[in-house]
């Protein structure tokens, strides 16, 4: 016998999350940047535009060492991030954005702009105003939650 998923608002959240994401990555991938549907893409969101160590990358992206090792040889051999020095400790390599890298990531912001846009119509600009204060509420005192 299957059973319905309980009805609550984590269910919800996860539904709007899946939507966005789905959203985003067509729109990446429409902009050239196949590679953003693939698990590698998922990094992007951590490195910034002053690059992070990769060992910081791993715990950020809740994933194992040799998996961020992977993912970012992949991203370096397409050309999307570098690996460099770190000055402080000799063990360690900052990851940093290309200038395709750097490119992918202002696609990224438009392309965000325009689902913002297409949710702001949808919701009415004052309901997605509430909403986006609410979340940013909900998120405000947890670290790392953007």
């Amino acid at each position: 016998m299957s059973q319905t998923p309980p009805d609550h608002i984590g269910w919800t959240l996860w539904r709007a999350t899946a939507v966005w994401r789905k959203d985003f990555v067509a729109g990446m991938v429409a902009a050239g940047h196949t590679w953003f549907a693939q698990a590698r893409g998922n990094l992007m969101v951590h490195i910034g535009p002053n690059g992070l160590r990769q060992g910081d990358l791993a715990e950020r992206a809740s994933l194992t060492k040799q998996a961020v090792q992977q993912f970012v040889d992949e991203l370096v051999a397409d050309g999307i991030v570098v690996r460099t020095p770190d000055e402080t400790d000799a063990r360690a390599r900052w990851i940093r954005l290309t200038p395709s890298g750097e490119a992918a990531m202002r696609d990224a912001d438009r392309i965000k702009a325009e689902i913002e846009a297409r949710w702001r119509e949808r919701l009415g600009s004052e309901d997605f105003e509430k909403l986006d204060a609410l979340l940013r509420r909900v998120v405000s005192d947890v670290p790392d939650a953007g």
